[in-house]
């Protein structure tokens, strides 16, 4: 069955590609095989690290691909990429070469809605701590992050959240219009 995954992707460290932008370039053509396609791609946008204050500026994208790959082998292709980026996995929310963000897949919820509510529904500081042991699709902080939300206007607009009914666009303009300025173009 071919799904339309929706990735996030980020860079805030030169990489054996060269500068962020580059790296982000290069993933691109890297997320490419015979079980996975980019479609679309957006701009490149230049956003502050997160959470705040946690290093140099990201650049950050998103894409849409196909995929006949499930979720969990969609994640392992996109963290296959980051490693042969030079992503080291030693701090979390730290500098890093690339991040590839599993952000949707279809209209899927993974493992399952009470469990997705529960992560959606953790505070800042306890989603700060917390790591779960399963993939959560869609990502659960999506609705709350300009730095995802922004880039994916170019590509997925109209694509509807399984569980909150929204699209990218109305979740988009949900967000203070201070943490979309935040989000600016390269070009």
């Amino acid at each position: 069955m071919v799904t339309k995954a929706l990735f996030a992707v980020g860079s805030n460290a030169a990489s054996p590609a060269g500068s962020p932008s580059l790296t982000i370039l290069s993933s691109f053509s890297a997320a490419n095989n015979d079980s996975f396609a980019v479609l679309a791609k957006s701009r490149l946008f230049e956003t502050p690290a997160f959470p705040p204050g946690n290093g140099p500026a990201f650049v950050n994208a998103a894409v849409v691909a196909e995929t006949t790959l499930s979720p969990e082998a969609c994640l392992a292709h996109l963290h296959a990429i980051e490693a042969a980026h030079g992503r080291e996995r030693s701090v979390r929310w730290g500098p890093r070469t690339l991040d590839l963000d599993l952000i949707g897949w279809g209209d899927a919820v993974r493992p399952d809605r009470p469990t997705w509510r529960r992560w959606a529904r953790l505070s800042p500081e306890s989603a700060a701590r917390e790591t779960p042991e399963e993939l959560i699709l869609p990502h659960p902080r999506l609705a709350e992050r300009a730095f995802v939300l922004v880039p994916l206007l170019d590509v997925a607009p109209d694509w509807v959240h399984p569980v909150t009914g929204l699209t990218v666009a109305e979740m988009a303009a949900a967000l203070a219009e201070s943490a979309r300025a935040e989000v600016k173009p390269l070009s």
